[in-house]
């Protein structure tokens, strides 16, 4: 196996393991059961908490 071969089989791996991963957040974002959490979170900017800069 040469460095050329190597090269390739690892752009694949790279190519299927970021579809996956990707995939994995998309499913974790859109559960129905973590909607509580992100909507907790994107209230947080909006609080005024009194602390001026």
């Amino acid at each position: 196996m040469d460095l050329d071969a190597i090269t390739v089989m690892l752009r694949s791996f790279w190519t299927v393991w970021l579809m996956v991963l990707l995939t994995g957040i998309l499913v974790y974002a859109m559960w129905p059961g973590n909607r509580r959490t992100f909507d907790h979170a994107s209230q947080i900017p909006l609080k005024d908490d009194g602390q001026e800069f």
